[in-house]
């Protein structure tokens, strides 16, 4: 049974509920850098230190054992009260320190760099002593990790349905349907609806709609979550897709990709958001008021 609770045990009961939340031995070595005979090294002397069982492996997969289940209710606890006291006492002394972890959606128009650049500078005027951990990446990806709660902050498109997460707006993105240079439809002068309904699209799993929008064509044989992909199905003349107006500009001016139809743009709305259950400490709440400030 475990006594009192020493850095080791700490170590051990992090690496724990990352391994439940990675769902298993072997998905938590990339999350933790470890081997997996390690992983299953440390959690047997978890286990030993405790005195009772945490989880089973076998055919029907990683599981956890009902005081494996209690246990990580526990941990999760005992971790965000260490980090909320982490984040006061660094605060103590009037200067900002710790480390703001932000994720971003790949692809941003040049402007929103701009943006973000102004926010960061505006930031550093502040008395700080503060890591900027930028990380770009899909959205699922984000609201995974901010899920984990291994991000502060996430700057994307969100489907809005977590209520776990707290949204703020920041700006929106015009996206607008394309074909590229080798599509029939390339060359068309009038390009009808019943032409755009039979082409093959690219589906976006991602992507959320609202009263109808966007424009869903009958046929996708295409999937892509990442804008690369979207646009190298396009390029193909193949397929047509949605793109954001911004990334496809270039390509247009290139004569390599063709609007089809203006009137079935849409707006993404791109929002700031992060884990209500974490409790941002000062330099968090410091960073997302600078961010607000520049793009409001």
């Amino acid at each position: 049974m475990l006594g009192q609770l020493h850095d080791p045990d700490l170590h051990l009961l992090r690496l724990f509920v990352t391994v439940v939340e990675a769902g298993g031995f072997s998905a938590a070595q990339g999350v933790s850098g470890l081997s997996q005979p390690t992983i299953s090294q440390r959690m047997a002397q978890l286990e030993a230190r405790l005195g009772y069982r945490l989880c089973s492996r076998g055919k029907r997969g990683f599981h956890l054992t009902e005081k494996g289940l209690l246990l990580l209710e526990a941990a999760r606890g005992l971790l965000l009260s260490i980090e909320q006291f982490r984040q006061q006492a660094n605060g103590v002394a009037g200067r900002l320190l710790g480390t703001v972890r932000v994720g971003m959606a790949e692809n941003q128009d040049a402007t929103v760099s701009l943006q973000l650049a102004s926010a960061i500078n505006r930031f550093r005027e502040r008395e700080e002593s503060v890591q900027l951990e930028l990380i770009s990446a899909p959205p699922a990806e984000l609201e995974r990790l901010l899920l984990e709660q291994r991000l502060d902050y996430a700057i994307s498109y969100f489907s809005g349905n977590q209520a776990a997460f707290d949204y703020q707006p920041l700006f929106e993105e015009r996206q607008r349907l394309y074909c590229g240079k080798e599509h029939p439809l390339f060359g068309t002068l009038h390009v009808t609806r019943e032409q755009l309904l039979e082409a093959d699209q690219v589906r976006h799993p991602y992507r959320f709609l609202k009263g109808g929008e966007p424009f869903q064509s009958r046929r996708s044989m295409a999937v892509a979550e990442q804008i690369e992909s979207v646009l190298t199905f396009i390029l193909s003349g193949r397929h047509i897709g949605y793109l954001p107006c911004h990334c496809a500009a270039s390509w247009e001016r290139q004569g390599l990709l063709r609007a089809l139809d203006p009137t079935l743009d849409f707006v993404v709305p791109f929002t700031l958001a992060r884990h209500r259950a974490q409790a941002p400490g000062e330099a968090q709440l410091a960073f997302a008021q600078d961010l607000l400030a520049v793009f409001g």
